[in-house]
Order: C-alpha cells, then sequence, then structure tokens
C-alpha cells in the first residue's frame, strides 16, 4: 500500500461512497414501538460494545429469545450471566456509559442496531426476573436508548450466515486449547479441552 492510499478525511470518504441514502437516515428511531419490540423480544443474541481507559471492547451476550428485557419504551436492561471474571465490558461501562448493540436473529437477514448510555444495576427483583433454571445473572446492564435502527441485510446476505452450507466443521479450526497453547507456552491444551466441556455444561447460568 501506498501512503496516497489512506483516506484521512470525512470529505474523501464522501466524495468514494456519495450521500446516505434518505430512508437510511430517516429510520432512527429513539423509542421502541412495537415492530422494534417484536424484534427485541426475539433475538437470542447479541453483541456489546463498550469504550474506557484500557481501550475497546466488544462481548457476545446470549440466551433464549427475549434475555434482554424491555423495561419501557426507551430503556432495556441485558443479563449478565457467569462468565471469565475479565469483566472487561463491565469496567469500561463503569468508566464510560456509551456502548452500542447489535443484534442478530436467526434466520432474520437485517440486524438491530442500539446506540446509548449504560449502567450496572444490582436490583434484587430484577435480577431474580432473570433467573434461569434458578440462577440468577450477577448484575443487569441497563441501557438508556439514544438511537435505534435496522441494518440492511447485504452483509448476512453476503456472508451467508444462515445458509445451512456455510457452517464450517469445528474440527477443522483451532480449539479452545489450542487458542490458549498458541499464547501460553507448553499449555496442556488437550487436558484443557476435555475439561472445558464439562465446566461450561456445569457453568452454563
Amino acid at each position: 500500500m501506498e501512503p496516497g492510499d489512506t483516506i484521512t478525511s470525512v470529505a474523501a470518504l464522501e466524495a468514494l461512497y456519495g450521500t446516505a441514502r434518505p430512508t437510511s437516515l430517516a429510520k432512527e428511531m429513539a423509542v421502541i414501538d412495537d415492530a422494534y419490540r417484536r424484534l427485541i423480544e426475539a433475538a437470542p443474541f447479541c453483541a456489546v460494545a463498550t469504550v474506557g481507559p484500557g481501550g475497546l471492547d466488544c462481548s457476545p451476550r446470549g440466551d433464549g429469545p427475549g434475555f434482554v428485557r424491555i423495561l419501557d419504551e426507551r430503556t432495556v436492561a441485558i443479563p449478565d450471566r457467569r462468565g471469565n471474571r475479565r469483566l472487561d465490558t463491565l469496567r469500561n461501562i463503569v468508566a464510560d456509559p456509551r456502548v452500542a448493540l447489535l443484534f442478530l436473529i436467526p434466520g432474520w437477514e437485517e440486524a438491530l442496531r442500539i446506540n446509548g448510555r449504560a449502567t450496572i444495576n444490582t436490583n434484587a427483583e430484577l435480577l431474580a426476573s432473570m433467573a434461569v433454571d434458578g440462577k440468577e445473572p450477577q448484575t443487569a446492564v441497563i441501557v438508556e436508548i439514544d438511537t435505534m435502527y435496522f441494518q440492511c441485510a447485504r452483509a448476512i446476505k453476503r456472508a451467508g450466515l444462515w445458509d445451512e452450507k456455510a457452517k464450517v466443521d469445528p474440527a477443522s479450526l483451532p480449539s479452545a486449547g489450542d487458542l490458549l497453547r498458541s499464547a501460553v507456552k507448553d499449555f496442556d491444551g488437550a487436558a484443557y479441552d476435555v475439561e472445558l466441556q464439562k465446566r461450561q455444561a456445569e457453568t452454563l447460568y
């Protein structure tokens, strides 16, 4: 690549891509109406992007459809369940409340995006209402919506994300143990993989 290949201004971007379609700007919402409610209630997965003093983070969150709770027309709550205790997302929210959510619904080719501000909550009644198999989340991430809109289907169509033929055989990819061994010299990846399956089954919630 040559130095001149790098775009360094918004003007250069707009000259290359052109202006946004009016509908792509008009579709933004600040409140959850019935159509967006149906999407949030159907979604079993979202990615949560945050920013903090240590840098950026984008972490997956998933559970049964409707796991992201609608509290009111401007607010949603995401249960924060048992994990690896790195707390990257939560540390960032404590320092900087800005968050971005990306919801995916298997079989639906659009994506739902929410940008807003988050807090971490320990309300006992809310956490109890989010219990699964009798186990409550540690906290709930409360997101006040600034803007919300759907993303067009092109990326998911190009990826063939919901196409059965696009599925990859997991055996053809590195395992969790393989990845740890690539970072930690002499790590016993095979033993880790055997133990991991049992540990995940026992600590899913």
